[in-house]
């Protein structure tokens, strides 16, 4: 009864969903890129996969810039085309999406406008799924009142904005802190709406996904301020967010931390987590590594469900990993670094 209710609405979509899943690389398909030898036999063992002829309009030098941006069109143009067909819950869920990507641009086109960066140079790096009308115009702000009154006010984000505004002039540590404010009251209105509006196996997969992200969040805020004097632990826990496998229990405890050991044996102590710092792990990977590696692992569990929402986050974040493997494999060949070209997260 439940999936016949799901699919009146979205079974079209899910099913979408699933078959540009079917389309990311797989194992072999990466050892073959492996093996390349230049970027145009990459290129050309890229076109018998699902990217097909993804640089046919493009005629210049390769680079592992050119391969990116090309890659992630194909992205763009699933994720819009799943926007424009959706309705109802996974309309909002698709937008949530969306926010994550403009709380970035707004990040980076006030930090780039702050160092007197051309706007134009600034747009072309901003983040295509969080794309919205005013956004150019932030270049005009020079405190966050004004910022948020002159054209924040009428976006998605304004909503996210509850306890960010301060009379501070912008900074590169006050942009900083802003971003991390409005990323935790998105996590948690995030948090809040896949509570009230998905059920069953959906909600929980969603949920641990969404809970991910706050902890990554608070594990990489807490290492980025230690021995920082500019950040009490107070300012600490305003911008921890009040979710995840590390709330409430050790949000107290990071927060007051001076030592990275200190933060290894608290996060350590969740399961899932022990690997992370663990110095007998494979020391090839770095933080952000294990991160992308646990991620991948939570997606992958997110396709054992039918009749999901969660399908869209888990394949959206698996194309993005596939995205930054192409690309670091494309780096490695252009470097002539083949010694680390395996050193990417398996999707």
């Amino acid at each position: 009864m439940e999936g016949l209710f799901f699919n009146v609405n979205n079974g079209y979509l899910e099913g979408v969903v699933r078959g540009y899943k079917s389309g990311l690389l797989r194992s072999p398909q990466y050892v073959n890129l492996t093996q390349c030898e230049t970027l145009d036999d990459l290129k050309l063992q890229l076109s018998s996969t699902d990217y097909g002829n993804f640089l046919a309009s493009y005629s210049g030098p390769l680079s592992t810039s050119v391969i990116q941006q090309n890659l992630s069109k194909k992205l763009y143009q699933q994720f819009q085309y799943l926007k424009a067909h959706s309705s109802g819950t996974l309309t909002k869920f698709l937008d949530y999406i969306s926010y994550g990507y403009m709380i970035d641009n707004v990040s980076l086109m006030i930090t780039g406008t702050l160092h007197e960066r051309d706007r134009n140079e600034i747009l072309a790096k901003c983040h295509p799924l969080g794309m919205f009308d005013t956004l150019p115009t932030l270049s005009i702000a020079t405190d966050i009142e004004s910022l948020y009154n002159t054209v924040l006010i009428d976006t998605p984000l304004a909503a996210f904005f509850k306890n960010c505004l301060t009379p501070d002039d912008l900074d590169d540590l006050n942009i900083e802190i802003i971003r991390n404010k409005l990323y935790k009251n998105y996590l948690e209105a995030f948090i809040q709406f896949v509570s009230e509006e998905f059920g069953g196996p959906d909600r929980e997969i969603m949920l641990r996904l969404l809970n991910f992200e706050a902890d990554k969040r608070v594990i990489n805020i807490t290492l980025n301020t230690l021995g920082n004097p500019d950040f009490s632990s107070e300012d600490k826990l305003s911008l921890f967010p009040s979710y995840g496998k590390l709330y409430p229990t050790y949000h107290h405890e990071l927060s007051q931390i001076e030592e990275i050991e200190q933060l290894r044996a608290i996060v350590g102590t969740v399961e899932e987590y022990s690997e992370i710092f663990s110095e007998n792990g494979d020391s090839g990977k770095n933080l952000e590594d294990w991160f992308y590696l646990l991620e991948m692992k939570y997606c992958k569990n997110a396709f054992t469900q039918q009749f999901t929402l969660s399908t869209v986050w888990a394949w959206l974040r698996s194309k993005e990993q596939e995205i930054r493997n192409v690309t670091w494999i494309a780096e490695c060949i252009a470097q002539n670094q083949k010694n680390r070209i395996e050193s990417y997260i398996c999707v």
